[in-house]
C-alpha cells in the first residue's frame, strides 16, 4: 500500500478541521433557524390569554361593535402561521388543537345574548389553563432547542480541541521530530561529523529525505576522507619540494658566498642521502687526467667503498646511465660542465626499490650544480692567477719605468766616476757625487712612493671611501687645501676603472703636494652631457716646468698608460690663470654596453 504523503495528510488533517467547523456552523445555523419564531410564537398564544379576558370584559360591557371585532382579531391570532411551525411536532399541536377546541365551546357563550357569568367564567379559566399549556409547550420547546444549541457548541469545542491536539500530536510525531533529527544531521555534518545517521520512521517525504540525508552523508564522508587523504599527500609531496628546493637553494648559496670544501661535500652528500632516502651514494671527484678519485664522499653510515678498484673513468665515460651490478641498480650521474669531466654521482639501491622521478630529478640537479660549482672554483683559480701575473707585470712596470731607471742613471753616474778617479778630475768628481746624491733620493723617493701605489687598493666602502681617505692622508702629509668634489654615487664602476682612476688622482696629487708650491688643490670627478666620467684636478701653484718629460717626472709616463688602458685621454698644461691642470674623460664600461645594446 502507498503510504500518503506529508503534504497530504495536512491536508487531510486541514480538511477534517474544516469539516467540523463547517458542520457545527451549519448545526448552528439550522438550531437558531428552527428557534427563530419561538419567541413570536410565545407572544401570539400568550396573546390568546389576553384577547379571551378581553372578549369576556366586552360581552360584560355590552359594546357588539367592539365585541365583533375582538372576536375577529383573536380568530386570526388562532390563525397565525406562527403556529403552523409546530404541525410536526406532535406534542404542542396537541395542545394546539386541545385550546382551540375549547375555545370553539367558549366562543358560542360570548355571542349568546344572554349568558351566564358563572358558567363564563368557568369556561375562561379553563381556557387560560389550556392556553397557558399551550405557552409552557412553546417555551419548553424553544427552551430544548437553545439546550441542544449549547450542546451542539460544546461539543464542537471538544471536538476542535481534541481534534487539534490529535493533529498536533500528528505533526509533532511525524513532521517536527522528523525535522529536528535532520536539522541535528545538518549540524553534525557542519561539525564534520560525517558518520551520524538518520533513523526514517516513515516512509513519507521526510523519510525519502532522511534516506537521500544519510547517503549524501556518506557520500560526503567519503569524499572527505579522500580529500584529506589527498590534500595529506599533497601536503607531504610539497613538504619534500620545499625540502629539496631549500637544499638546491642551499648549495647555490654556497656556491655563490665560497668556494665548497671537502667538509662541504661531506654535509651535502649526507644531507642528500637523507632526503633521497637511499640505500647507498657515493660522490668521486678526479681531475681530468686522473683514473682515480682525489676525493671520494659518502654518508657517515655508508663507510663501503665501492668505487676504491674501480676505474672511474669508466663511470664518467659512460655517461649517465642505469645498470645492475651485483645484485643492485646503479645509478650514475657524472659531473659535467662544457666539455669538462669533475667526477661522478653514484647512487646504489636494491633491485626492488628504484628511484622515483623525483629523486632522479634531484639527482641530476644536484650534479650540475656540483659541475658548477667546481667549474666556477676553477675558474676562480684561473683568475686569480691572471690576477697575479697581472700585478706582476704591473709591479715589473712599475719598477722598470721608475727604479730601473733610476738605476741606469746612477750606473751612467759611477762610470763618469770611474772616469773622474782615472783623470783625477776634482770638477767632474764634485758633479757625479751631487749627481749621485740626487739619483740615490729619488730613487729612495721613487721606491717610497712604489710600495704606497702599490698597497694601495679599494675597499667594499667604493672609489669615493678611498678617495677622502687619500686626501686625507695628503692633507696630513703637506699644507696644500686640498677640496674633493665626487659626484658619481649613482653610477656603478668596474673595479679596474676605480683602481685605476684612484691611482691617476693619487699620483697626480702627490706630484701637487710635491711640486706645485701652492695652497690649493681641487679635485673634480663628474659624469658629463655625453655619458662620459670627467676628472678635473688642478691647483694654483707655479705651474709645469719648461721640461717636464725629465727623468724624475715618471709618474706622468705611468698615469698616460693607465688612461690608455681606461679608453680615454689625459693631457696634463698649465692654466691661464696659474698653477697646473690635469684632465681626464673616458666612457665607463656600463655607458658603452648600453650603447652598444
Amino acid at each position: 500500500m502507498r503510504p500518503f504523503s506529508v503534504v497530504t495528510r495536512i491536508n487531510i488533517a486541514l480538511a477534517c478541521i474544516v469539516t467540523l467547523a463547517l458542520t457545527t456552523m451549519m448545526v448552528s445555523y439550522w438550531l437558531s433557524d428552527k428557534a427563530d419564531s419561538d419567541a413570536h410564537a410565545v407572544n401570539v398564544a400568550g396573546s390568546l390569554r389576553m384577547q379571551s379576558y378581553r372578549l369576556a370584559w366586552l360581552k360584560l360591557q355590552q359594546e357588539p361593535e367592539r365585541l365583533a371585532g375582538a372576536k375577529q382579531q383573536l380568530n386570526s391570532s388562532w390563525q397565525h402561521p406562527v403556529f403552523k411551525r409546530f404541525l410536526h411536532q406532535p406534542e404542542i399541536q396537541t395542545k394546539y388543537d386541545t385550546a382551540y377546541q375549547h375555545w370553539q365551546t367558549v366562543a358560542p357563550l360570548l355571542a349568546a345574548e344572554q349568558t351566564d357569568i358563572a358558567e363564563l367564567e368557568s369556561v375562561l379559566t379553563e381556557q387560560v389553563r389550556l392556553l397557558d399549556v399551550l405557552v409552557l409547550a412553546i417555551q419548553q420547546d424553544a427552551e430544548q432547542k437553545v439546550r441542544a444549541f449549547r450542546t451542539v457548541q460544546v461539543v464542537a469545542v471538544l471536538a476542535t480541541i481534541l481534534l487539534s491536539i490529535v493533529v498536533m500530536y500528528w505533526l509533532r510525531v511525524m513532521v517536527q521530530e522528523p525535522l529536528q533529527e535532520l536539522i541535528k544531521g545538518a549540524r553534525r555534518i557542519a561539525q564534520g561529523d560525517f558518520t551520524h545517521r538518520i533513523t526514517a520512521q516513515q516512509q513519507d517525504e521526510l523519510g525519502t529525505l532522511a534516506h537521500s540525508f544519510n547517503k549524501m552523508n556518506g557520500a560526503i564522508g567519503y569524499m572527505y576522507g579522500n580529500l584529506e587523504k589527498r590534500v595529506q599527500q599533497q601536503t607531504e609531496a610539497l613538504q619534500h619540494s620545499n625540502t629539496r628546493l631549500q637544499f638546491l637553494f642551499d648549495i647555490a648559496r654556497s656556491i655563490s658566498e665560497h668556494s665548497l670544501h671537502s667538509a662541504d661535500f661531506s654535509e651535502l652528500v649526507t644531507e642528500l642521502q637523507t632526503i633521497l632516502q637511499t640505500d647507498e651514494l657515493e660522490l668521486c671527484l678526479l681531475t681530468e687526467q686522473g683514473s682515480s678519485p682525489y676525493l671520494q664522499v659518502q654518508p657517515e653510515q655508508n663507510p663501503h667503498m665501492h668505487c676504491v678498484k674501480t676505474n672511474c673513468q669508466d663511470c664518467v665515460s659512460q655517461g649517465q646511465d642505469i645498470r645492475t651490478e651485483h645484485a643492485q641498480l646503479v645509478y650514475r650521474y657524472p659531473l659535467d660542465r662544457e666539455q669538462h669531466h669533475f667526477g661522478v654521482l653514484v647512487v646504489r639501491q636494491a633491485k626492488d626499490k628504484p628511484l622515483h622521478d623525483w629523486q632522479q630529478q634531484l639527482l641530476q640537479s644536484v650534479a650540475d650544480l656540483l659541475a658548477l660549482a667546481l667549474s666556477l672554483k676553477g675558474e676562480e683559480e684561473q683568475v686569480r692567477r691572471l690576477a697575479l701575473m697581472q700585478e706582476r707585470s704591473v709591479i715589473a712596470r712599475e719598477l722598470h719605468d721608475s727604479l730601473a731607471q733610476s738605476l741606469s742613471y746612477l750606473k751612467i753616474q759611477v762610470t763618469r766616476l770611474n772616469k773622474g778617479l782615472a783623470s783625477d778630475n776634482k770638477a767632474m768628481l764634485q758633479d757625479v757625487a751631487d749627481e749621485l746624491k740626487e739619483g740615490l733620493s729619488s730613487a729612495y723617493r721613487q721606491l717610497r712612493e712604489l710600495l704606497t701605489t702599490f698597497r694601495l687598493k679599494v675597499d667594499g666602502a667604493g672609489l669615493q671611501q678611498a678617495l677622502q681617505t687619500t686626501v686625507k692622508q695628503l692633507t696630513e702629509q703637506s699644507t696644500l687645501r686640498i677640496r674633493l668634489d665626487y659626484q658619481l654615487e649613482h653610477l656603478p664602476l668596474t673595479p679596474t676603472e676605480e683602481i685605476h682612476l684612484l691611482q691617476i688622482i693619487r699620483e697626480a696629487s702627490q706630484n701637487a703636494v710635491h711640486h706645485s708650491q701652492g695652497s690649493e688643490l681641487s679635485i673634480e670627478l663628474r659624469q658629463g652631457k655625453d655619458k662620459a666620467i670627467e676628472l678635473r684636478l688642478e691647483d694654483n701653484g707655479v705651474g709645469l716646468p719648461a721640461q717636464p718629460e725629465k727623468l724624475n717626472h715618471y709618474g706622468l709616463a705611468i698615469m698616460q698608460e693607465r688612461s690608455r688602458q681606461l679608453g680615454g685621454n689625459l693631457q696634463l698644461k698649465n692654466r691661464p690663470e696659474g698653477g697646473t691642470g690635469l684632465y681626464f674623460r673616458f666612457i665607463p664600461e656600463c655607458m658603452a654596453q648600453l650603447a652598444s645594446a
